[in-house]
């Protein structure tokens, strides 16, 4: 199978010593992840880290750092994900929603749960951006450089 590239986003949102984490389906596996996905043609990153946390886990949250990029190679599939990870802060629930298909629930995990079920974590970029969070630094958001009128409103 050929290298496949894929631009994502993912988010780390903290509150209370735990992390909100969705807990998926992935190909009949059941994984823990941060909210993340795919970038969509048009979108900006800010908008697609938005996007995908509300949409995987049901809550408004507000980008208030960046964490970094990351490359992976997964073994499972031979893809190179590049994962542009961002800090966030919970505002509030939404109205209840339908979250997306492959989504089991989204729940407050804290480090040593997410330690336990390390063999659940959909990758090893999991826990490293955890690490980083808890040990930084985190960048400002202003690092993330966007030309007006590239992105859809």
């Amino acid at each position: 199978m050929p290298d496949q590239i894929h631009l994502t986003v993912a988010t780390v949102i903290h509150r209370d010593n735990r992390f909100l984490m969705v807990r998926e389906n992935d190909d009949g596996r059941e994984v823990i992840n941060q909210p993340a996905g795919h970038v969509e043609p048009g979108e900006s990153l800010l908008q697609a880290a938005l996007r995908e946390t509300l949409e995987e886990t049901g809550w408004h949250v507000s980008l208030s750092g960046f964490l970094g990029i990351y490359t992976y190679r997964s073994p499972r599939n031979g893809a190179t994900y590049y994962r542009l990870t961002f800090v966030a802060e919970p505002l509030e629930r939404a109205d209840p929603m339908q979250l997306d298909p492959d989504i089991i629930a989204a729940e407050w995990l804290d480090l040593e749960s997410l330690k336990a079920e390390s063999d659940k974590l959909r990758s090893p970029l999991v826990l490293s951006v955890i690490e980083n969070f808890l040990n930084g630094p985190i960048y400002p958001l202003e690092l993330i450089r966007e030309l007006p009128g590239t992105t859809l409103p």
